[in-house]
């Protein structure tokens, strides 16, 4: 089987449908404080968005498309960045996609799965899939760019510390980056619980420093808050204004974040810790920057503008200052590529992604995982960018479209779950959704001018990454089809083998993707090895569309005579996959499994490509491929090595 939940067709014989059953799992966030959770919040959630006044408001104005720095542009630029957070990050995440958890877990597939279940409109389910599997690549593409944007601007910092740190801004930052991504297989827990101080003592700083140059000018504060003045902004600049808000939004990235990580800590400690902590700081940085430049004489403020953050430091905290933000844009980076990890395994489950190896680095956490091949490929990703952007301004050029894409159908998907699933009327739906698509729309069109200078860059990774995606998930339907229609039913193969073939003492257990028909590999086996073993376990795994099955739920046994026993296994698309230790908790099939007296019957597939309808041929062979470099079924399973027999067979699709 590859029993495979949706895991994997990677060789064992491809997936299985989603369970059905659902269940609740409680992430134990009434058992800790609120408060407890929501400074674990600001240390893991927040990083992205926390580490943006390094750069957003300098890019707005001393970017690819500059504007002059005066009282109009200021003003407009500070109320588009407090409006913008309010209305994507307040509004938009914190208090209405947040809603829509699937059992208390967030994130694009999290959401695609509750849709995909609940929702009555089955002639959209294909365009919502490929919407979800769409942002999840460009996910991918952000979380490249993340850990390079951040390191590199923090690191520019040492400049102001000592200009000899010049020529060595580069290379310190990429031996940041690999330091970062050599420790991922040692597991962040340790780590982890330093994140939540260090952070909080930024966003500390953030304010403080802030606070020292609005008290120079008090008025920015209600300039600020005054949305006409972004209005205003627009009326005088028009398509300048637009251009602007390609800049503006990245004081908005790491929003996503918000509900990609809303399973860790639950929706209202970290809607808690947003509108009572981090945006206050933010914007007082914000306000900070914008009030230190005005104040400046009119020959100096282009000096400033083109690094406001670092140069709105007093002499004598710069060191700490610089340190405590790189600590910060580590942090950040490290929050991404947990994601990553995260979102990989969820897209394994529910069959978008082939199988690969996953470790858990915690014996209490399930959450803390390590996927070797997704941590070594984001680094060399990583390093390129760095040494092909050679700077955060220039990198910045290709930052934000991929966050705004996934904002934007973030956006759709939730139109879905607005009208499908919660059943708002339209006159309550319709303008709540249009202004999150005005919003996303804008951001996403100012976004798309930077393609030329850098913004091809995510667009082309997330277009690899969705036709990979898409193309398991479709050659695994076709090779599955191509299975079933060959098998042979369970009921007559029971009684006409049964009976005829030697018994053998011991336990076989045959794992297939199918619940219905004979596996390929016990037919193999008979006609091979002409025994059958005393008792014989059909195993199917199923992964449900709901993160976590309750345990009650977990095992579904049926015994279909002779020594035949059928087993369906339910896991949760959070839920790690580990047969032996399943087994262990079986009962009402004879004896206890002993895996000394067990052997693991598995199909691997050899696909053949063929002028088949379907697919065309390039996307068969790259199937093919993903199918010849998944991992094994036996080490995905964590079935003992040495009672596993594979059997092998040819599919042509």
């Amino acid at each position: 089987m590859t029993a495979e939940s949706r895991p994997a067709a990677g060789g064992a014989e491809g997936a299985a449908p989603a369970a059905t059953d659902t269940g609740h799992h409680g992430h134990g966030h009434h058992g800790d404080g609120k408060l407890k959770l929501a400074v674990g919040a600001v240390g893991v959630v927040f990083g992205d968005i926390g580490t943006s006044p390094l750069y957003a408001f300098r890019e707005t104005f001393a970017g690819h498309h500059s504007i002059d720095a005066d009282k109009l542009h200021i003003y407009g630029v500070l109320s588009l960045v407090f409006w913008s957070m309010m209305l994507v990050v307040t509004f938009k995440y914190v208090l209405t996609i947040m809603k829509a958890d699937n059992k208390g877990e967030g994130g694009s597939l999290a959401l695609l799965a509750l849709i995909s279940r609940s929702s009555g409109e089955k002639r959209w389910t294909w365009p919502i899939i490929l919407l979800g599997v769409f942002a999840t690549a460009l996910f991918y593409g952000d979380s490249m760019i993340t850990p390079a944007m951040s390191v590199l601007s923090a690191t520019e910092g040492l400049s102001y510390i000592n200009k000899g740190f010049d020529p060595y801004i580069v290379p310190i930052a990429l031996a940041i980056l690999i330091a970062l991504f050599a420790i991922q297989s040692r597991g962040t827990a340790k780590v982890g619980m330093l994140f939540g101080p260090i952070m909080l003592c930024y966003f500390l700083m953030l304010a403080v420093l802030g606070v020292m140059h609005i008290v120079d000018h008090p008025s920015i504060i209600l300039a600020t808050l005054n949305p006409v003045n972004a209005l205003y902004f627009f009326y005088v600049d028009g398509f300048t204004a637009f251009i602007a808000l390609g800049a503006v939004v990245l004081a908005v990235t790491g929003a996503e974040a918000l509900y990609a990580d809303m399973g860790h800590f639950g929706r209202k400690p970290i809607g808690l810790s947003w509108l009572c902590f981090v945006l206050p700081a933010l914007m007082l940085n914000y306000m900070g920057q914008g009030a230190m430049v005005l104040e400046a004489e009119m020959g100096s403020r282009l000096g400033l503008i083109q690094d406001p953050f670092f140069l709105m430091m007093p002499d004598a905290w710069r060191v700490p200052i610089v340190i405590l933000a790189l600590f910060a844009t580590i942090i950040a980076s490290q929050a991404v590529i947990s994601g990553a990890f995260s979102l990989t395994q969820q897209a394994i489950q529910l069959g978008f992604i082939p199988r690969l190896r996953v470790e858990h680095t915690s014996a209490s956490a399930a959450g803390q995982i390590y996927i070797p091949m997704v941590n070594w490929g984001l680094m060399v990703m990583v390093i390129l960018l760095v040494l092909f952007f050679g700077s955060s301004s220039n990198l910045a050029a290709a930052y934000g479209i991929a966050v705004t894409g996934a904002m934007f159908i973030d956006t759709c998907l939730m139109s879905v779950v607005l009208f499908s699933l919660w059943r708002w009327p339209a006159w309550k739906a319709v303008p709540v959704l249009a202004v999150f698509f005005i919003v996303d729309i804008a951001y996403f069109g100012a976004n798309l001018i930077k393609v030329p200078d850098g913004g091809w860059v995510p667009l082309a990774i997330g277009l690899i990454i969705f036709t990979m995606l898409t193309t398991w998930s479709r050659g695994r339907k076709l090779m599955q089809k191509e299975m079933a229609e060959g098998a042979m039913p369970i009921p007559v193969f029971v009684k006409s083998a049964a009976n005829s073939a030697t018994r053998v003492p011991g336990t076989a257990v045959f794992m297939t993707s199918s619940a219905d028909g004979v596996p390929h590999a016990l037919l193999h086996n008979l006609k091979h090895n002409k025994v059958l073993h005393q008792r014989i376990i059909l195993l199917t795994i199923k992964i449900a569309d709901v993160p976590f099955v309750r345990e009650e739920n977990h095992c579904a046994l049926d015994d279909l005579g002779q020594g035949f026993h059928r087993l369906i296994l339910n896991y949760g698309f959070m839920q790690p996959v580990d047969v032996p230790e399943a087994l262990k908790r079986v009962t009402g099939c004879g004896a206890e499994f002993k895996m000394i007296e067990t052997s693991f019957f598995l199909s691997r597939q050899t696909l053949i490509a063929a002028s088949k309808p379907g697919m065309p041929i390039w996307r068969e062979k790259l199937f093919a491929w993903m199918l010849r470099n998944s991992e094994s079924a036996m080490e995905y399973f964590r079935l003992p090595t040495n009672r596993v027999v594979e059997l092998g067979s040819q599919v042509a699709i």
